[in-house]
């Protein structure tokens, strides 16, 4: 491969989200053959290269101080060093540190390549049995709830299959604000320590779910992605997301008849089907 301005390259490392035998041997080959290996804990990626057998040097980049170490990488690349980039697991950059590195090194005009592997999302995804031509990936709900049940509500609507990452002493909270905000009906998957000893994938209805992890806290622990059916998948009438939201809006002013008679009139909806919606809302 052809370097720019004789600089050296930053190659993306994807690294086993669990069992270590998922490493592929091109990923052993960058990283034993590159100058350094920026790792978002040392310590943890120590583990594997010593499994792997590979004394590449280490230095670590994470949330706290990639601003400043991406200045001395990108110094250490223009004088002709290749580097590697791993998180703690899986792919980096999603919903891991990494992306204020590539958009400089990238700006830059250094070469960024990745070398692809495993990716916690998309395993999940490949066994969910939920739509997989149309997903987006929202990574971690906001802690706090007020935040997180107004982050639910925007995806209300959302027609694609929707990916979360979450950690086990909110998964609780995050499934009961879905039930809030999607119902407690919509289809769902709770995918946990998947390629390792204890992985889970667990199908049902929200409410379901959260019965389930609720009652075995066994399920709140590890590694978790949770994976909620897009509102087309659970046959909802394309035209009552519209009413809703003309509905929610006029509500917001109006007394209830008044908003029905107005939505009806927007809508071409029967008065009394949106008047029965408009409680619904309401409540």
């Amino acid at each position: 491969m052809m370097n720019i301005n004789h600089s050296g390259i930053l190659y993306i490392v994807a690294t086993p989200i669990g069992n270590l035998k998922d490493i592929t041997q091109h990923a052993i080959e960058i990283l034993q053959s590159v100058d350094c290996i920026a790792a978002e804990d040392t310590r943890h990626s120590q583990h594997l290269l010593k499994h792997l057998s590979i004394t590449t040097p280490l230095i670590s980049l994470h949330e706290h101080n990639e601003e400043e170490r991406a200045h001395q990488l990108i110094s250490r690349l223009r004088k002709g060093e290749s580097l590697a980039l791993i998180s703690d697991a899986g792919t980096p950059l999603i919903s891991d540190p990494g992306y204020i590195l590539v958009s400089k090194v990238k700006n830059a005009h250094i070469p960024v390549v990745p070398i692809p592997g495993p990716c916690a999302a998309i395993a999940a995804l490949s066994v969910a049995g939920l739509p997989t031509d149309r997903f987006v990936f929202e990574g971690f709900l906001p802690a706090k709830t007020k935040l997180r049940h107004e982050r639910l509500e925007a995806l209300q609507s959302e027609s694609r299959t929707l990916v979360f990452y979450e950690s086990p002493h909110r998964i609780l909270n995050s499934l009961q604000t879905m039930c809030q905000v999607f119902g407690p009906d919509r289809s769902m998957v709770l995918a946990r320590e998947l390629t390792k000893i204890f992985e889970t994938v667990r199908s049902g209805t929200i409410g379901e779910i959260t019965e389930w992890v609720t009652q075995d806290e066994n399920q709140q622990r590890g590694e978790i992605i949770v994976l909620v059916a897009g509102i087309e998948a659970i046959s909802i009438p394309e035209n009552t997301v519209f009413s809703d939201k003309v509905l929610n809006v006029l509500l917001e002013t109006l007394p209830l008849k008044q908003a029905t008679e107005i939505a009806a009139k927007i809508t071409g909806e029967r008065k009394n089907d949106l008047y029965h919606r408009a409680l619904q809302l309401k409540k």
